[in-house]
C-alpha cells in the first residue's frame, strides 16, 4: 500500500513535482507507460511499493497512470485492443516494431493509445 502523501490527493499530481524538486516527471507518455508496467509487474510478483523509494522520485503512482487509461477507455477515446496491446508489449518493456510484419498492427494501436494518452499525462503533471 502506498505512504500517504500530497501526491495521492486528487489533483494534487500537476503540483507535486513543481513543489519538490527532486521529483522528475516523464518526458514522453511510452516512458510513464513502460515505467507503470514494471512498478505494476514487480506489485504481481509481491513487491511492496512504497512511494518515490527509487533512483528517480516521479510525480505519480503507477495508479495515477492506469486512472489516466481508464478513462480514456470510459470515455471511449481507446478500446479492448488498444488496452491489450498496451498491456501485452508493456509487460515486455518494450514497444511493438513497425518494421516486424506481425508487430505492425500492435504498432499501430500502441501508437494510437500512447498519442491519446499523452494529453491527460501532460495535465496531470505526469508527463512534461
Amino acid at each position: 500500500m502506498p505512504i500517504a502523501s500530497a501526491r495521492h490527493v486528487p489533483g494534487a499530481c500537476a503540483n507535486a513535482f513543481r513543489s519538490d524538486p527532486r521529483c522528475e516527471p516523464f518526458d514522453r507518455a511510452e516512458a510513464a507507460w513502460l515505467w507503470t508496467m514494471a512498478a505494476l509487474i514487480a506489485r504481481r510478483e509481491g513487491a511492496r511499493y512504497t512511494a518515490n523509494k527509487g533512483l528517480v522520485s516521479r510525480p505519480c503512482d503507477p495508479d495515477d497512470v492506469v486512472k489516466c487509461l481508464d478513462g480514456l477507455y470510459r470515455q471511449r477515446r481507446i478500446d479492448l485492443a488498444h488496452a491489450r496491446v498496451l498491456r501485452v508489449w508493456g509487460e515486455r518493456q518494450m514497444a511493438p516494431s513497425k518494421l516486424v510484419a506481425i508487430e505492425r498492427h500492435d504498432h499501430a494501436l500502441w501508437t494510437e493509445a500512447l498519442e491519446r494518452l499523452e494529453w491527460p499525462l501532460r495535465v496531470k503533471g505526469i508527463v512534461v
